[in-house]
């Protein structure tokens, strides 16, 4: 039960919507049209509403309300002075539901509501080397669909059968219809041993699929050599950006160079992205001046992110390789290696997340996810939904060969472009 007084200062629900039917009328006589109207009138079941109630006493709105909320307010205290049921009137629910809602009107999946039982989970894990759960990136799309960007190689979910492009539609018999990304990791991740049950639907298939996964340790490897000792080229893979990413490329690729690696493939495929910062290090090591990237916040000001002085691999011949998958910081990667013209882009075009993120913590321990900002290419290009279009497009249906025909068609290209070099030098 709501203290009738306290009700005034909690904050009241966005949506409340009546739905007018006609139906059953209880012995209600005509009124004269020589009589004043009654000032309310009583139904059972659907209303059939003549004369609105204006008998009440108006609604004392505080100053410290805004206009725009003044409405809302209203609304909350006619249902604590009124309603059937005050033991409905939770205030917690009504409050989340209240930004729920607002935040539906901006039709920006990337914005959202994380409950307090959501930021109550850990998950400064994952920068500890290695976390507790299935094993797999996920991102939510346009759709507001949540997406399986890649398995991580060797994990649970891998091995249970998840596949990049999977589209997950329940955890655990629950829908998860309307949930925030941190919501649905939330309810994935779990300690290891534990089962969780996932209704996905695999690219191209008509009918969705329950998989159970058994949750286990997850290591956190992030830069991965594809290559074999005096290989040409080094075919590094990045599957992730972590804080120690940029360190483990640059000692790879020296291992490579010492062996003989004439060329390096940069795979981006399936990387999810991650800190922006990395990304910024990380490019910085292929560059030698201008711009990683730049944003713009909702305030129309403009910050720019340098290339760091420094680059570590600025002279070595290199193509990088990037897909549907390819999201968020390997964009930034991929966009800016493109933009300068040090090495052009093979596969699909990318995921395109181009929105920048921050969390607000809330009075009620939960907080507020929500796009601050769009980020843009050096040379100004938005590819928030669009994405990145390669340079040379090599795609399949079949993922297989997808990543058959783009590996074999990356090793040509590098071959042609160190061929060429050493035709100028000569």
């Amino acid at each position: 039960m709501i203290n009738s007084h306290m009700h005034r200062y909690l904050l009241p629900a966005l949506f409340i919507s009546l739905i007018f039917i006609t139906a059953c009328r209880v012995n209600q006589e005509p009124t004269s049209s020589k009589q004043p109207p009654p000032s309310t009138i009583e139904f059972v079941d659907g209303p059939s509403i003549q004369v609105v109630d204006s008998s009440g006493e108006p609604v004392e709105i505080p100053p410290s309300v805004p206009e725009e909320l003044k409405l809302i307010w209203e609304a909350w205290e006619y249902l604590g002075d009124d309603y059937v049921d005050k033991s409905l009137l939770d205030p917690q629910s009504f409050s989340e539901e209240a930004i729920r809602g607002m935040l539906r009107v901006l039709n920006d999946p990337q914005t959202a509501y994380v409950s307090p039982e959501v930021l109550e989970g850990s998950f400064g894990d994952t920068f500890d080397g290695e976390f507790e759960g299935i094993g797999a990136h996920v991102s939510m799309n346009t759709a507001g669909k949540i997406v399986i960007v890649s398995p991580i190689p060797g994990g649970p979910a891998e091995k249970a059968g998840i596949k990049a492009g999977d589209i997950i539609v329940e955890v655990d018999g629950n829908s998860i219809e309307g949930l925030s990304l941190l919501g649905v990791v939330t309810k994935i991740r779990g300690p290891k041993g534990t089962l969780v049950s996932l209704l996905v639907k695999h690219l191209g298939d008509l009918d969705p699929v329950r998989i159970e996964v058994k949750r286990g340790v997850i290591p956190l490897t992030s830069v991965i050599l594809r290559s074999q000792p005096n290989d040409r080229f080094a075919h590094i893979r990045i599957s992730n950006f972590y804080p120690d990413t940029t360190k483990q490329l640059i000692a790879m690729v020296n291992t490579s160079i010492s062996q003989g690696a004439e060329g390096l493939i940069l795979d981006l495929r399936d990387n999810p992205g991650g800190p922006l910062n990395v990304a910024v290090e990380l490019t910085s090591q292929f560059l030698t001046e201008g711009l990683v990237l730049y944003d713009i916040d909702g305030n129309n000001r403009k910050r720019e992110w340098k290339v760091q002085p420094g680059g570590a691999i600025t002279e070595l011949p290199m193509v990088v390789l990037v897909n549907q998958n390819s999201a968020s910081a390997s964009e930034v990667v991929a966009g800016a290696i493109q933009d300068h013209k040090r090495a052009p882009l093979i596969g699909g075009h990318t995921f395109g997340k181009g929105s920048v993120n921050i969390l607000r913590p809330l009075s009620n321990g939960g907080g507020l996810y929500m796009t601050v900002g769009h980020w843009y290419t050096p040379s100004g290009r938005l590819i928030q939904k669009d994405g990145l279009t390669p340079d040379i497009e090599v795609v399949s249906r079949n993922p297989r060969e997808a990543d058959i025909a783009q590996l074999r068609r990356a090793q040509e290209e590098l071959e042609l472009i160190v061929d060429e070099e050493k035709d100028l030098d000569s």
